[in-house]
């Protein structure tokens, strides 16, 4: 829940805050971005399996960060590309978490909706004769004996 809020307050900032960005620039604060969005979508992922450690999440937000901006750097001295290997990369792994995510919450969407079905099932069941709705014969007080015929 807490990333989800981070993420809106940062959605909110950045449309609400007209930053200029420096043309050289822009492919670090492109891998940066992704970066954190699979550092974010991790975490939820974390969270929701109830695993989530906030030094896991912050030393692999920072992690990811410096490493794909050194690669962009390493680029830009070569002459190549490499911050589209981050790029890839990073992609490659939001992808797969969202895949998890979607997965694990169909998955218990499936068994919460399983469950409600059995409780009522239930319920209906265990009802007594008393609180018989429209329709339904009120049996109280009725046995076999009084409801079948007697034979000699």
């Amino acid at each position: 829940m807490i990333q989800l809020i981070g993420i809106l307050i940062g959605l909110i900032l950045g449309l609400f805050l007209n930053l200029e960005i420096p043309a050289a620039y822009t492919s670090y604060v492109a891998v940066l971005i992704l970066a954190a969005l699979d550092s974010l979508v991790g975490g939820l992922l974390a969270s929701l399996r109830k695993n989530f450690d906030i030094w896991l999440f912050v030393t692999g937000l920072l992690g990811n960060a410096v490493i794909a901006v050194a690669l962009s750097a390493l680029g830009d001295q070569l002459n190549i590309q490499l911050n589209l290997a981050a790029v890839f990369a990073f992609g490659v792994r939001i992808f797969n978490n969202f895949s998890s995510l979607r997965r694990l919450l169909l998955l218990r969407g499936r068994e919460n909706i399983r469950l409600h079905r059995q409780l009522r099932q239930n319920a209906r069941r265990n009802r007594p004769a008393a609180a018989a709705g429209p329709g339904e014969p009120d049996l109280k007080g009725q046995d076999d004996s009084t409801t079948s015929e007697k034979t000699l």
